[in-house]
């Protein structure tokens, strides 16, 4: 069955309730061409004669020219469109030039790596001399030991990713040394990956890199590749600190899509709510796979992606259930060999349906896939596309389905549909001077050569000299003279969690196998994995029996249970200092340095279908401190007793309701992950009632100051929602948040939320 009679079997099914508000049909984009200022060399040629491709795309073309000028630079165009050979002509013609040249390519994950190597590889051995000449292997944690020695003699195209990089190559760079002496470009693919934590590691590696190039007298040119940003340029060079130059006029071609906006039905109508986006992704996913439609769902979070295979599993099971085998769930933490087997069956076609979190959201190779289900909105308008883009890749029509949320953001995208395609996509931030994650990589690069104040401060930025005296006085460094060291016996990239700003990581363990089910960052375990937590792995439920937090192990117990948890947190913000204030209509908003307090108190029970509250349990928690970053907005003095005084309204209440708005559409902002900013209601350092809005990694990555320069851009987006909205005293659309907080909170109020508003924007 194809899209089109899927849609109008979909329309006429009993259980369509109009939920599609919105359908776009994207046509089809024909491919734009153009010629190379020189003729690549005959072998190269022959090897794209042989692969099918004759002419070359505007962008590529571009991309090849800027190369060859020794240009540094950035490509920036749609998934599928052409992007490795953007890079592959150029490096592959080099190493033709001069045998020696060498290549390093840089993937963000070990999959995407793998899978990269065998259209790379495919690609050369089309034609005999290339095959010849250029060597390629990939470096990763399944090297066999007994290879490496070769490939570090021989290689000419590394396939790599930032981990290895940090724990196997730059260690041991005087094992590379003829590796780094002919090292002629870097290529870091999906570069819009690297933001957040991640990308702030990724910065710091890439001057570590740059570092150990320079060391063996080399400066390699760099070709980064981007999914769509606003700030390509920018974030770009935040990784490579040097200028780059954009190239993003996509010449690709596209088949024809259609893209609809899904809106659950309304089941409390007192209350504005609406049935549960899993449950009609379930029902979506199972009607697909029966119509042999292959599917990918995306979800937001690990425990969602193991519901939804689950539930489809439960209804298969009694319509179709040769189809039960046929689905499964992918996330992070599953390990290695269980996602390639996952990646493996669903390129093969064994599989009809994968659901999964963001980890498949880059450009694994996973075959033609014919929809994407995409179960709320993923929080950026580049990760929708991304997602999107994993379809489509055929002649034949594709399908997307955006599932919308109760949450405001979302329930905005369908009033205003328009928004995904006509707004520019989010700005990335990255932070490579954050002092925890700098700290650990000048660790690392005193290791690896000795540190000079002097000459490396080109590499490290101007708080590199502050932090190596810190790192030296605190017994981390060692000096000789004027060089800072780490000895040798120690390994300080073994320390690191490229994934988060500290590496807190615990391990889930099986109680009766002993059996490893999956790691988590020690900045969620209160979250996810506290005793009595349910841990959800390959749709089964396992219960936290014991959180051991010297040895950083959650030992899980595997049950039959029926509900799910939730951690109820209490928190506290202290403010440390301020490094900006500005007056703004309304108010004064602020940024500065702030710690943070927090406490999971006690967690609650919440059965899986019907998502009824069957019960709490008090916990007993160490208390957590963070230091970050934070913006705050102070509302003039007069408007609170305005508010309570003459409108009889709760000022608290009000505020609370702008918070919770504010924090649903943060990540449109800032390019977050939703727990990587939060926002908070209460008094300042004078006792004046705020909106806090703080950065969840220790030591800030840059969203508290993205927020601080937007704000009034946020404060009228915000107005717009809760203004618009239908409700009549608030609703998860508008102003309740979806987080578990304690109940003495404050409860929003959308009335008094729209009067300070008002007052707000009247004051212009």
């Amino acid at each position: 069955m194809d899209i089109p009679q899927f849609l109008d079997k979909l329309f006429s099914s009993t259980s369509y309730q109009d939920q599609i508000v919105y359908t776009k049909h994207l046509p089809k984009r024909d491919a734009q061409f153009k010629k190379l200022s020189e003729p690549i060399l005959p072998p190269l040629q022959r090897a794209l004669d042989q692969i099918g491709i004759h002419r070359l795309y505007t962008h590529q073309a571009e991309s090849i020219d800027l190369i060859r000028s020794g240009k540094d630079i950035i490509v920036e165009t749609g998934t599928a469109s052409g992007k490795t050979l953007c890079y592959n002509i150029p490096v592959i013609e080099s190493i033709l030039e001069n045998h020696s040249n060498c290549a390093l390519y840089l993937f963000p994950t070990k999959a995407l790596a793998q899978d990269q190597i065998r259209n790379i590889q495919k690609f050369v051995d089309a034609d005999t001399k290339l095959k010849s000449i250029v060597t390629i292997n990939s470096y990763d944690g399944d090297t066999p030991k007994e290879n490496r020695p070769e490939i570090r003699r021989s290689v000419n195209i590394l396939i790599s990713n930032p981990d290895m990089i940090n724990l196997a190559i730059l260690p041991y760079h005087q094992n590379w040394s003829r590796f780094f002496q002919n090292l002629k470009y870097i290529i870091i693919d999906e570069m819009h990956t690297y933001h957040g934590p991640f990308g702030s590691h990724m910065a710091n590696i890439i001057r570590r890199l740059s570092r150990i190039s320079n060391h063996y007298s080399a400066t390699p040119q760099f070709i980064c590749c981007s999914a769509t940003i606003a700030n390509p340029i920018e974030s770009a060079e935040a990784i490579i600190n040097r200028p780059i130059q954009l190239v993003n006029q996509d010449g690709a071609p596209q088949g024809n899509q259609t893209f609809l906006i899904w809106n659950p039905p309304i089941v409390n109508s007192s209350e504005n709510t609406r049935r549960n986006t899993s449950s009609e992704a379930q029902e979506l996913v199972a009607n697909l796979m029966e119509s042999e439609i292959q599917t990918i769902a995306f979800t937001r979070t690990r425990t969602t992606a193991e519901l939804i295979c689950r539930y489809v599993r439960e209804l298969l099971s009694f319509a179709s259930p040769e189809l039960t085998e046929r689905i499964q769930a992918y996330r992070g933490g599953y390990l290695p060999e269980d996602r390639r087997e996952i990646e493996q069956k669903l390129a093969s076609g064994e599989l009809l349906s994968v659901i999964t979190t963001n980890a498949l959201e880059l450009g694994i190779d996973v075959g033609s896939l014919d929809a994407c289900i995409i179960v709320g909105f993923p929080g950026t308008i580049a990760s929708l596309w991304q997602q999107a883009g994993r379809v489509g890749r055929g002649s034949s029509t594709s399908l997307i389905i955006l599932i919308t949320n109760n949450l405001p953001i979302e329930q905005y995208l369908t009033q205003h549909p328009e928004y995904l395609f006509e707004r520019m996509p989010e700005q990335t931030v990255v932070s490579p001077e954050n002092p925890h994650i700098l700290a650990e990589h000048l660790r690392c690069a005193a290791h690896e050569l000795p540190l000079k104040k002097e000459s490396d401060q080109k590499f490290f930025g101007k708080k590199m000299p502050l932090i190596v005296d810190y790192l030296y006085k605190k017994g981390n460094l060692k000096r000789s003279g004027l060089q800072y060291y780490v000895p040798k016996s120690n390994y300080p990239s073994r320390q690191i969690n490229l994934r988060s700003v500290q590496n807190r990581s615990y391990v889930i363990k099986d109680i009766q196998t002993n059996v490893t089910l999956g790691t988590i960052d020690g900045t969620h375990i209160f979250s996810y994995a506290y005793p009595g937590a349910i841990y959800l792995h390959n749709s089964e439920t396992y219960v936290i029996k014991e959180l051991d937090f010297g040895s950083r192990i959650a030992i899980a117990e595997l049950v039959n249970s029926d509900y799910y948890t939730q951690s109820v947190v209490t928190e506290h913000i202290d403010i440390i200092e301020s490094r900006g204030e500005k007056k703004w209509i309304g108010g004064k908003i602020q940024t500065g340095k702030i710690l943070v307090k927090s406490q999971a108190t006690e967690y609650q029970k919440i059965t899986f279908h019907s998502h009824e509250f069957i019960g709490r349990k008090r916990l007993n928690l160490p208390e957590q401190r963070m230091q970050t970053l934070g913006t705050w907005f102070v509302p003039n003095p007069d408007l609170p007793s305005f508010i309570e005084g003459k409108l009889h309204l709760s000022y608290s209440s009000g505020l609370e309701a702008i918070k919770n708005a504010l924090e649903s559409i943060l990540p449109l902002y800032t390019m977050s992950e939703q727990q990587s900013c939060r926002g908070k209601v209460q008094p300042n350092d004078v006792g004046e009632l705020a909106i806090f809005l703080l950065d969840a990694h220790p030591g800030g990555l840059g969203y508290a100051q993205t927020s601080y320069n937007q704000f009034d851009q946020m404060m009228l987006h915000i107005s717009e929602i809760i203004s618009n909205c239908s409700c009549d005293d608030g609703c998860p659309s508008c102003i309740h948040q979806m987080r578990v907080f304690p109940s003495n909170d404050k409860k929003p109020s959308k009335q008094t939320a729209i009067e300070i508003l008002k007052l707000i924007f009247q004051s212009t």
